[in-house]
């Protein structure tokens, strides 16, 4: 089998190795692929991984000898499902791959603007410390977690996870979710959007980007939140709408935005985000742990191995 990756750098950038994919075939590896190259590099290939490069309807009718695609992430929207299916084309993705890790950053985000750590560690670098006459310094309020309501949009693998940790930390949590109160968990509550909006103290959003989840956060939601509420997204970027929730913290409406996704990645430099009043942004690296990573790697290659050998495919989508 001749197998082609497109775009390997974001998981591999040097510090894993192909090994387990190259022993499955004639591998070509590239680290990046424009997409007015894909048709050439994949021509000769029957095995295509893909993590961000799109292969829509008109490269997949460009590729005669394609019969496989794997996606090197959760989501699929890179991939045109309809044009695959026509070609009897089959399609693999990796989810849960990261659960772990994306629900240790929003936590990291949360820790970070109730605990001020960077601003606190810039602080004693500029010698605030040193100077102080105190055995302490410190120059605005700090929160505690504890006794706080977090409220959480989408309770998949991520959502539950981040429950989980939420109650170590001695939080009420209550969730947007289809599950009853009788099938969840101990210590999570179901509630409809409005009352999570109002009621939290901290919202997270865990949910996929959906027709009707895009935007989910907007100059409408927002005014239904408490001007105290701490506003976390490691989901999608799109969830949010991002000039309303500039405005918002510019304005004091909300009191902090952390995030780990924009509906653009890389930003345009006049992203309103990017200079809006405590706004926390991270660049896309909450699955890119090296644990992660490696756990994406390993499931690719078992995808692979699981299509040559004719197996039914575990992580299938069509």
């Amino acid at each position: 089998m001749n197998i082609c990756i497109l775009d390997g750098y974001t998981l591999n950038p040097g510090d894993l190795s192909w090994d387990k994919i190259t022993a499955l075939g004639n591998c070509e590896i590239y680290d990046r692929t424009s997409p007015d190259e894909v048709i050439e590099r994949a021509a000769d290939a029957e095995i295509v991984l893909t993590n961000k490069v799109v292969l829509d309807a008109y490269r997949i009718e460009n590729l005669p000898k394609l019969k496989y695609i794997g996606v090197l992430a959760t989501g699929y929207n890179v991939v045109d499902i309809e044009a695959a299916k026509k070609r009897n084309i089959s399609i693999t993705n990796i989810p849960a791959y990261s659960t772990m890790s994306v629900a240790q950053m929003v936590f990291a985000h949360l820790l970070n603007i109730t605990g001020k750590t960077a601003h606190y560690a810039d602080e004693v670098r500029a010698g605030k410390w040193s100077a102080c006459r105190d055995f302490c310094f410190y120059d605005s309020p700090l929160i505690e977690l504890a006794g706080k309501t977090i409220g959480i949009i989408g309770l998949g693998h991520t959502g539950m996870t981040t429950a989980r940790i939420a109650l170590a930390f001695g939080m009420k949590v209550i969730a947007k979710t289809s599950k009853t109160k009788e099938q969840l968990p101990e210590g999570i509550i179901p509630a409809t959007l409005d009352k999570l909006l109002s009621e939290s103290d901290v919202i997270s959003l865990n949910c996929p980007l959906t027709e009707t989840t895009r935007e989910i956060i907007n100059r409408e939601s927002i005014s239904k939140m408490k001007q105290s509420a701490i506003l976390i997204n490691t989901g999608r970027g799109p969830l949010v709408n991002e000039n309303d929730v500039a405005n918002a913290l510019n304005n004091g409406r909300i009191a902090a935005f952390g995030a780990d996704v924009l509906s653009t990645e890389p930003p345009s430099p006049d992203n309103p985000l990017l200079k809006a009043r405590n706004c926390f942004l991270t660049p896309h690296i909450a699955w890119a742990t090296l644990e992660a990573r490696k756990r994406l790697m390993q499931t690719a290659a078992d995808n692979i191995k699981e299509f040559i050998e004719g197996k039914p495919l575990t992580n299938k989508i069509i």
